[in-house]
């Protein structure tokens, strides 16, 4: 379970027409973050209307070189049209992510933007100021380097949350995809958002569609520290919100723990109550914002 919902720079509200999606969750405590291909205009709607908190449409790894901008063009049309979606964009060091910014910059769906392959503040910092300096910019690390300077990343002007693109990191650094080989960049990710005052990072995606992976994978990322994970599937996203929330018991724990500091008074009894205080209390939002109930 994750248990963190410190404040952010706020994300632009998602709309509230969307009578077919299950409830509007803030980026701040998003847990899925499904990423769709740009070149997928079929899919856009579809992703809008399903479980995933936050749906990110994907200019940059999932579309071929050429194809760039014309799915840029098809995301900014959509994104003008009455869609809402985060975009990743691609990398600064790239000739495509100068036209991305300036193509997305001011749109009224833009909920904000994921940077590919960021290494450093600059990056963040620029990519902010170009979009207007009030498009949230979630800062994605897949690098040797850009996991050593996550710390000043995170503390970047514009950075929103912290995300880690495990492939792209695998392929670097000649990591395994091994739990324990893998701990090192997550971790650093999670001390840097606290470091930083963001909210938890964002995990990268499992690949694959056994949901008994899928479920190790994200509890794992969930013991790190981890508060969302991208997926690229939508068959992904009740057990990425699952396991990524209070559990029934949780709440129930959290409201008897409430209830009883109500009953005396709010008295602090030993060193304890303030870490359980705070525990609760967090527990409590995360499960109104999520709709889990006690059991």
């Amino acid at each position: 379970m994750a248990i963190d919902d410190r404040t952010a720079p706020s994300a632009p509200a998602p709309s509230s027409a969307r009578p077919d999606r299950r409830r509007s969750v803030p980026a701040e405590i998003s847990r899925s973050w499904l990423l769709v291909p740009g070149t997928a205009a079929d899919r856009f709607e579809r992703a809008q209307r399903s479980r995933a908190d936050q749906i990110i449409l994907d200019v940059e790894d999932a579309v071929d070189p050429a194809a760039k901008p014309g799915a840029r063009t098809t995301v900014a049309s959509w994104l003008a049209g009455g869609g809402e979606a985060w975009v990743r964009i691609n990398d600064v060091t790239t000739e495509f992510w100068a036209d991305d910014v300036e193509e997305l910059r001011g749109l009224p769906g833009l909920q904000g933007v994921m940077l590919a392959k960021t290494e450093s503040p600059a990056q963040v910092t620029d990519t902010w100021h170009r979009l207007g300096g009030h498009t949230p910019v979630i800062a994605l690390v897949e690098s040797a380097l850009g996991i050593e300077e996550a710390t000043s990343i995170a503390r970047a002007q514009g950075a929103f949350r912290l995300a880690f693109g495990s492939g792209d990191y695998r392929r670097d650094t000649g990591t395994s995809a091994d739990t324990l080989a893998m701990a090192y960049p997550r971790s650093r990710l999670v001390v840097a958002s606290r470091v930083g005052d963001l909210p938890g990072p964002i995990d990268g995606p499992t690949v694959g569609s056994a949901h008994a992976i899928l479920r190790e994978q994200s509890q794992v990322a969930v013991s790190l520290g981890l508060t969302g994970k991208l997926c690229l599937d939508t068959e992904q996203l009740p057990v990425i919100n699952e396991v990524i929330s209070p559990t029934p018991t949780d709440v129930a724990w959290a409201q008897d723990f409430l209830d009883d500091f109500e009953a005396r008074g709010q008295v602090i009894r030993d060193g304890s109550d303030l870490p359980r205080l705070g525990r609760a209390q967090k527990i409590q939002r995360l499960a109104q914002a999520f709709g889990v109930e006690a059991r």
